[in-house]
């Protein structure tokens, strides 16, 4: 099973970078970053994000094994020329090691402060599939020409090429029409779940492909949930009550592994752990360790 860390964005950036060039230089997998302006808090309180793009630029030049993932930039923030243009130089910086996540978009809060379009559910579905189209329009054609209710190119180019001969496309999301936009356009997927839930969101991605007459097993399926490392019953039962309804976890190394080996006999190809409640320092990085010796062992 292959481990992608997920640190956290609203943390110092000399804080993140010590847990990714930990993440690079132990054997994970990969470092995902979120896409959000700030975060919401208690009672509210905006809580600060380093940006993903710069982020994740950044981290391309000092990384040298990890993939690099955005999880997921947002349609409603970005056009999709620059997207891809973005993502093909991030890849050359890195090497050939960017897969591009994007979403739809959805924190109204942060749409609505920084007078952004979200729009209706619907209109987002429409904008995200033209984004995706001409995304991987211009990551795959040497020029690409779209005429859409949202975009428009002409005969654009998006040049350097990247460095994979195909720049993996991650899609977020879980809803059946979303499903239908994965099916259509990602090489990969990406939902909160537990085994539970992603089995039946995963059969219904299968009956997507179907429809469209391709294989489920060109695209790859990722998740994450909340990880809290414990011993202690009274505290894991108090984490999981204060996560619900978000997929998550508490408990030790050994029963994280048991929860991964569920998720991989399901179909899952990569587990995204956020390092949100692993602690900092030497505190994190041996939790990190932990984790990967553990899952290592299954």
């Amino acid at each position: 099973m292959r481990l992608t860390l997920w640190p956290s964005a609203g943390q110092s950036w000399t804080d993140l970078l010590d847990v990714v060039v930990h993440a690079d230089t132990s054997g994970w997998h990969g470092v995902a970053i979120e896409d959000h302006l700030f975060a919401l808090g208690g009672d509210a309180a905006v809580e600060p994000r380093l940006e993903a793009t710069g982020v994740l630029a950044a981290l391309a030049a000092v990384t040298q094994r990890v993939r690099l993932l955005p999880l997921v930039l947002s349609a409603t923030f970005r056009h999709p020329s620059v997207v891809a243009s973005w993502a093909a130089t991030v890849d050359h910086i890195s090497g050939g090691r960017l897969t591009l996540g994007v979403g739809a978009g959805w924190m109204e809060a942060e749409h609505a402060r920084n007078g952004l379009a979200l729009g209706s559910p619907a209109e987002r579905l429409r904008r995200f599939d033209e984004h995706c189209t001409v995304v991987r329009a211009l990551l795959s054609d040497a020029t690409a020409s779209f005429s859409g209710e949202f975009y428009e190119v002409h005969d654009a180019p998006c040049e350097p090429r990247p460095v994979q001969a195909q720049l993996p496309l991650l899609i977020g999301g879980k809803g059946d029409r979303m499903l239908g936009l994965v099916a259509r356009h990602a090489d990969a997927w990406n939902m909160w779940a537990m085994p539970e839930v992603l089995v039946e969101r995963s059969a219904a991605l299968d009956a997507h492909c179907a429809r469209i007459g391709r294989d489920p097993q060109t695209i790859e399926r990722t998740t994450q949930a909340l990880v809290l490392l414990t011993d202690s019953t009274a505290e894991a039962d108090a984490f999981m009550a204060a996560a619900s309804p978000r997929a998550a976890f508490a408990g030790t190394a050994t029963q994280f592994a048991d929860l991964v080996a569920r998720w991989e006999a399901i179909g899952v190809d990569e587990v995204i752990v956020p390092d949100w409640h692993l602690g900092t320092g030497a505190r994190r990085r041996d939790a990190l360790d932990a984790l990967q010796e553990a899952v290592a062992a299954i």
